[in-house]
């Protein structure tokens, strides 16, 4: 039980792929990490994901996936709600009820939205929304019952994610004008982790690792894989006994996000002085991913198996989510003229 008048953190992970490392770094450490300063709920958006995936064994695998890798990285099933959104069948009638009061306007304004029509603008197509689908247009409003069911007041986002946050405060505030204020007066908060505002972590070609260019490093990958990414690590061709630029490095970015600040102090000087090359640099790395992320591999592969506790733990998560959302359904239905004769 949280102490009375601690805040309310909620994070959503859609199941699109499987996780890597510049997740970890930017996303799921510094979420993880509010745990214990907030009141905190984690769900797998399986239903926002749908805009997207569309291949069925993807979804299952992906979505078991999103959940092997938060227990295993740390997430405490006891200490904070944790649930797959799909199995919380208030969040759909909740997205319906504001739909009806959420203006269109407010939708075509939304920066995924804007962003897929400039798209088409730039391939010179004639239907600005060709291959948008209404998933989407109205992906702000799920996201904001996300929010609002659970009374939320803090959401860990990426940048292209505040604006959605911020829409839920207005979604709210038009039903609270329209019915009443059965949503609360508090604004729910946007919080960018830090791994958003600050070094990006790289990927394999030296780009921001991301899934989009196919660069990235996963976290569980086995020892063999693991060891033949870090080695593909795009490097420039300074001869070994010439000194370096530790910063221009990709393998560098990586090895100082996971080595201790002595060991990386080291290397750091190692390179400047000449006489270490880039593959020694390589080498160094994946020792030192390999020691860290041996033990969580394991973890995670007994959770992917299909007799593990994943399932027990997402149902009893699914259950508590719902002891929460329904009051605010109900008080939404009263208010609207729906909770019966």
């Amino acid at each position: 039980m949280a102490p009375e008048g601690q805040k309310v953190s909620l994070t959503g992970i859609k199941p699109t792929g499987d996780a890597h490392l510049g997740n970890y770094i930017g996303a799921i450490r510094p979420a993880l990490e509010m745990a214990s300063r907030f009141e905190s709920l984690y769900f797998i958006a399986d239903y926002h994901a749908l805009t997207s995936v569309r291949d069925r064994a993807q979804m299952t695998s992906w979505t078991r996936s999103v959940a092997a890798t938060w227990i295993t990285l740390g997430l405490d099933p006891k200490q904070t709600i944790f649930y797959r959104q799909s199995d919380v069948p208030e969040v759909f009638e909740l997205q319906w009820v504001l739909s009806c009061v959420t203006g269109k306007g407010l939708m075509n304004r939304a920066h995924a939205y804007k962003a897929a029509r400039d798209r088409n603008a730039e391939a010179g197509l004639a239907d600005l929304d060709a291959g948008i689908n209404m998933g989407l247009f109205s992906y702000p409003v799920l996201m904001a019952v996300d929010i609002l069911i659970m009374s939320a007041d803090v959401v860990p986002v990426g940048k292209d994610q505040v604006q959605h946050v911020e829409y839920a405060a207005d979604i709210a505030g038009s039903f609270n004008h329209l019915f009443g204020d059965v949503f609360s007066l508090k604004i729910p908060e946007a919080v960018t982790p830090p791994g958003e505002s600050g070094r990006v972590l790289p990927g394999l070609d030296g780009r921001k690792m991301s899934k989009s260019y196919q660069n990235t490093i996963p976290l569980f990958a086995p020892e063999a894989r693991l060891r033949k990414l870090v080695r593909s690590i795009k490097s420039d061709s300074t001869p070994v006994e010439a000194p370096k630029d530790p910063d221009s490095s990709a393998a560098f970015h990586l090895y100082e996000n996971f080595a201790a600040p002595e060991d990386v102090a080291e290397m750091r000087r190692r390179l400047e002085a000449g006489g270490t090359g880039w593959g020694e640099l390589k080498n160094a790395l994946f020792e030192e991913l390999n020691t860290q992320l041996a033990p969580l591999r394991k973890r995670y592969d007994d959770l992917m198996a299909p007799d593990s506790e994943i399932d027990a733990i997402l149902a009893e998560g699914a259950q508590r989510a719902r002891e929460r959302a329904r009051p605010v359904l109900a008080g939404v239905r009263r208010a609207v003229g729906v909770d019966g004769l």
